[in-house]
């Protein structure tokens, strides 16, 4: 025979041998895990739960503080000093000319007007700045993502230390609620399908916890309410109001002085205003510290300790129910136990507030 035709033959019997040896892919390997190690399994998950919403917990109580540092630099650096100026002092007056004239009777409409007035502009001078950086919305995200992350962490760990299959763990993961807002089913989800979804907030689930988190705490922060500046307004427009009547007088007499000696009166009576309103600045910004401390404290505390409408909130729905299922005994939310904070006035807000300045 031909050599080279015995290559040839040899080549194929390789390749038929080869072919022949190859293993067929077998399903994965089941094995039998008693109902006690079940239970240890379980155990362990609420173990891993636990120390995974107390990891949390401090992500978010140190992401919180940054952003309330941050709200007060910019509010002292950016928002009081436009306030307090010469030239928004004269707007303000002007405004609350307006407001004035087109009250009807309504009382304290000018105050109401102004209030609204000064809390667009805290948002936009303040609020949305910061925003850009840091917020509460993006801490709320970062804390549930950043639970899920932990938890799909130690899964592996669990399996191996208990010597189960990855896949048999899997299908145990899938029979624990983690969120539950239903019906529908998609507004459900189990722990099995938290921790493989990435990025978490492409399950439908997820986003409804979220914009359920949103709608229980309605609008979040200190621009939700006028409660910061009604205060400052109030005082703002009483003593706008009461400056109108000299105002208007002086204006009369300049008119009918003569063109030059009108222009000389009022240039008078606008460096007498602001005499006045510089003399008025430092109570004008030591109200303003304090209404708007007093009102973010409040805020910021809300954000930080509320179980339902909080940045950890996200956190403790699918740790209650992930617990709850696994038989842990029914406990209080878990608070971050912080204290009101201080806002003083004349006190610089630029440096971050220390532990020890907290009041009770």
């Amino acid at each position: 025979m031909n050599p080279r035709a015995l290559v040839v033959v040899a080549l194929f019997l390789l390749a038929g041998c080869a072919s022949s040896a190859r293993a067929p892919v077998s399903a994965p390997q089941t094995v039998v895990v008693s109902p006690q190690t079940w239970q240890q399994i379980d155990r362990d998950i609420l173990s891993a739960s636990q120390q995974a919403t107390e990891q949390v917990k401090l992500f978010a109580r140190g992401s919180m503080e940054h952003w309330r540092t941050r709200v007060y630099q910019q509010t002292e650096e950016n928002f009081i000093p436009w306030f307090s100026s010469y030239w928004t002092q004269e707007w303000l007056s002007m405004k609350v000319s307006w407001y004035t004239i087109s009250a009807g009777g309504e009382q304290d409409a000018s105050a109401k007007r102004l209030a609204a007035y000064l809390l667009e502009q805290y948002q936009e001078r303040v609020l949305a700045p910061v925003a850009v950086e840091i917020d509460p919305d993006a801490i709320l995200a970062q804390a549930t993502a950043f639970y899920a992350q932990l938890m799909a962490q130690q899964m592996p760990l669990i399996a191996q230390r208990h010597g189960v299959p990855v896949a048999q763990l899997n299908g145990r993961l899938q029979k624990i609620p983690a969120i539950a807002l239903g019906p529908p089913p998609a507004r459900d989800a189990s722990l099995f399908k938290v921790i493989s979804t990435e990025p978490l907030n492409t399950l439908p689930a997820y986003a409804a916890l979220i914009d359920k988190i949103h709608t229980d705490g309605g609008a979040k922060g200190i621009s939700s309410t006028d409660a910061a500046m009604a205060p400052v307004a109030k005082r703002a427009s009483q003593r706008i109001e009461a400056e109108m009547a000299p105002r208007g007088a002086a204006s009369a007499v300049a008119a009918a002085a003569g063109k030059l000696a009108g222009a000389m009166i009022s240039v008078g009576v606008a460096g007498i205003r602001a005499i006045i309103q510089a003399n008025d600045r430092p109570d004008s910004e030591a109200l303003i510290r304090s209404s708007l401390g007093n009102t973010f404290d409040k805020a910021w505390l809300k954000l930080v300790q509320n179980p339902t409408t909080g940045v950890m909130a996200g956190t403790l729905h699918m740790a209650g129910h992930i617990e709850r299922s696994l038989g842990a005994a029914d406990e209080s939310p878990v608070g971050l136990g912080v204290n009101r904070v201080e806002w003083r006035p004349g006190q610089s807000i630029s440096q971050p507030i220390e532990p020890g300045m907290q009041g009770e």
